[in-house]
């Protein structure tokens, strides 16, 4: 009997959804892997082999991974790497003025009476543990809150796109002549074709560490890797972490057993963690809490709203920048 069918007929499995995702209980973390990738037999499409392989001789069972890389769930989707290179060489080629107008540019859609309200009903609602965290982290609750209202809406848009394929496809996809078809012309030239050669290897690279690191977040909670929903280039949860950034930075405040960036509690105590990982102090000046709000969003724009939101939620009366 396979390990599956002896999963199913044991009748051990009680299956729960918490923000759209599948979880399994009663069950060790080694049995969960099997139960969804124990189709040893059959082989990956053929694109996926060399990922495949770089999988199994990593550490992860050659069976899962096959069987994982066969589901019809799987598909290339070349769009994650050509996106990815078609904004670095945008960035690149911004004119120093307009670089030195991002600076001060704020996304004023947040500074909304409507958006600003919302915000401000949810820390009335969350107040007791927003203030813990403000004491545990030194982070105040109107930062948090406002990292909040960017990402996710308040933790209500966590992404759609199927995280899996995202990072897949960016790892398989590290050659600029396999991505060069679904750039446009417009974009590469003589002159940047160098650095986005560059650019596409480090790129791959990168999603290839977040690949594996899903996988494991996936087999320690007990969750189909491939329901796993997120951002566009894989970031996951309330709080839009990275998966590696799960296992850096994120925090089981709810003490459940499990770091569950879906799950409220652990999502701001995981923001706020991080804050703190990248330098966040009490007593910081405002260039200092722009920089390591940088770092958890690599724009100067995105830093630019939060401090703005944040100003706006401490002081209700200040004028709009």
């Amino acid at each position: 009997m396979s390990p599956l069918r002896s999963f199913v007929t044991a009748g051990i499995a009680q299956r729960k959804i918490r923000k759209g995702t599948a979880r399994i209980f009663s069950l060790s973390v080694s049995a969960i892997f099997i139960l969804f990738f124990s189709l040893g037999s059959v082989r990956p499409a053929a694109a996926w082999s060399p990922l495949a392989d770089r999988l199994t001789a990593d550490g992860f069972e050659r069976s899962a991974v096959e069987a994982l890389f066969a589901r019809t769930e799987v598909r290339l989707e070349p769009d994650a790497m050509a996106d990815k290179i078609r904004a670095l060489l945008r960035n690149r080629s911004t004119p120093d003025s307009m670089v030195a107008r991002l600076k001060q540019t704020i996304r004023r859609d947040y500074l909304s009476h409507r958006s600003v309200a919302r915000a401000r009903s949810y820390i009335g609602e969350n107040r007791a543990i927003l203030e813990e965290i403000d004491i545990l982290y030194g982070v105040p609750k109107e930062i948090v809150v406002s990292i909040l209202l960017i990402e996710t809406s308040l933790g209500k848009s966590t992404g759609n796109s199927r995280v899996f394929n995202r990072l897949a496809s960016m790892a398989i996809n590290n050659d600029l002549e396999a991505v060069r078809p679904h750039l446009g012309g417009e974009l590469l030239t003589p002159e940047n074709e160098e650095f986005a050669r560059r650019r596409c290897r480090e790129k791959g690279e990168w999603a290839y560490g977040e690949l594996k690191a899903l996988l494991r977040f996936a087999e320690r909670n007990g969750i189909d890797p491939l329901d796993i929903r997120g951002s566009v280039y894989g970031a996951i949860g309330q709080c839009q972490f990275m998966p590696s950034n799960v296992f850096a930075y994120g925090v089981d405040a709810d003490h459940d057993g499990r770091i569950d960036p879906f799950a409220k509690a652990d999502a701001l105590h995981s923001i706020a963690n991080y804050l703190r990982g990248y330098g966040w102090r009490p007593g910081l000046d405002r260039d200092g809490r722009h920089r390591v709000i940088f770092g958890y969003n690599h724009s100067t724009v995105y830093a630019n709203t939060v401090l703005a939101v944040a100003e706006k939620l401490t002081d209700p009366g200040r004028p709009q920048p």
